[in-house]
């Protein structure tokens, strides 16, 4: 028996092509599906591409202000009450709210005050992010509004087992998880390039460390200097080069602690995957992650991964086999780490296979499957609110129905 096509809102200010995880998550729930059938419309800040709103179809834009300390990145504004309007006229049989800003803020009053379901992601780790900046006397604030704002959402999809455990610590309800995909056919080992090793100043034997990601201060990119000079201090032998792909408010400052590396900025779609395939080993020192795409995009590609315990590295992993994890926040573990997969020709060969084998097996569309499960879930939950009345958030039991991918 066929069921029936939904009628769903995205809600987010990050969408493609903006690069970052929440962008990329978003873009390949967006087409998954439409692929599966259903109508999706998006909300959306306005970028620099876009033209005239098509504001009764299938693309909603509305006004968006930069991001302090991060150029491309915006906050987003409509008015609940041109959201009231849009939804009487042609009604979502279901929200999912990817971002708390201003923006998914008016569309979860919207969606009460209507009855229509909602969904809500965590995305962004905004509590830990603020202690990065300096803020930290915000981090109590920011983690009871995020706690208030969720507990109004049908139920919260969190990308990792220790992001979730986190959030319960913190009083969050009604969790469950909902992992990430990779698409193994773009980010591929058969993507290596000589020709690109060559602009880096590689020769065949040489060793391309890889960092790819936001150049931020959450990154925790610190690390990779004394990382990068103990390698080279411990395996002489090696000519080493780290490889430095994204852009973001500390390149400059990145460029003069690490004047040796080559930074490459933001690259995307078929050139992204070729300077992944092109290194060897990937040194993510990030503690800041809900999840970390970039973690299994890099194991797609063939490359040896370092990364502390947790989120996406956690998830898939396996120390020693497809990857080096050390425990979070210790250093000198991670460097050790890092170390050990140098040891041995054999050792890095073996682990960017097994990583390789592995990440060829997390596709999207298991992730996209259990995605309309959880939205389904949440309709039917939500079935009985009457639209006359002011909304209440009904939650439902995590993972109650959703296909597990």
């Amino acid at each position: 028996m066929n069921t029936p096509s939904l009628r769903i809102t995205l809600v987010s200010e990050t969408f493609p092509p903006e690069i970052n995880g929440v962008a990329n998550t978003l873009g390949r729930l967006d087409a998954g599906l439409r692929q599966r059938g259903h109508q999706v419309e998006v909300i959306r800040p306005r970028q620099p591409a876009d033209s005239v709103p098509d504001t009764e179809g299938e693309l909603l834009l509305c006004r968006g202000w930069p991001l302090p300390g991060y150029p491309g990145l915006q906050w987003g504004e409509v008015s609940m009450h041109k959201l009231l309007r849009r939804w009487r006229r042609q009604r979502p049989d279901v929200l999912y709210i990817a971002t708390e800003g201003p923006l998914g803020l008016s569309a979860l009053r919207a969606a009460r005050r209507l009855g229509i379901s909602v969904v809500s992601g965590f995305h962004t780790n905004f509590p830990q992010y603020s202690g990065q900046y300096g803020l930290g006397l915000l981090t109590r604030l920011l983690t009871h509004y995020l706690r208030w704002f969720h507990r109004r959402t049908a139920i919260t999809l969190v990308p990792s087992a220790s992001q979730r455990l986190a959030l319960e610590r913190r009083g969050f309800e009604n969790l469950s998880l909902m992992a990430r995909g990779v698409d193994a056919c773009l980010f591929n080992p058969a993507r290596r390039s000589q020709a690109l090793r060559e602009q880096w100043g590689l020769a065949a034997d040489d060793i391309a460390v890889v960092h790819v990601g936001r150049l931020a201060a959450e990154k925790n990119l610190a690390l990779l200097r004394p990382a990068l000079d103990t390698l080279q201090a411990r395996y002489p032998q090696h000519r080493l080069r780290l490889i430095m792909v994204g852009d973001g408010p500390q390149r400059a400052s990145l460029e003069q602690q690490l004047p040796d590396a080559l930074f490459c900025g933001a690259q995307r779609g078929e050139q992204l995957a070729e300077h992944y395939a092109s290194g060897d080993l990937f040194l993510f020192p990030s503690l800041t992650e809900t999840f970390g795409n970039v973690v299994l995009e890099a194991m797609a590609s063939g490359l040896a991964v370092v990364a502390y315990d947790e989120a996406a590295a956690a998830q898939h992993i396996r120390h020693g086999h497809s990857g080096a994890l050390a425990m979070p926040g210790d250093q000198a573990a991670f460097i050790d780490a890092a170390c050990w997969l140098l040891e041995e020709n054999e050792t890095l060969r073996r682990v960017r296979l097994n990583a390789r084998q592995h990440a060829s097996r997390q596709g999207w569309p298991a992730i996209v499957e259990q995605f309309e499960g959880y939205l389904r879930d949440a309709c039917r939950a939500g079935a009985h609110v009457s639209e006359q009345a002011p909304a209440h958030a009904v939650a439902i039991k995590p993972g109650s129905s959703a296909p597990r991918g």
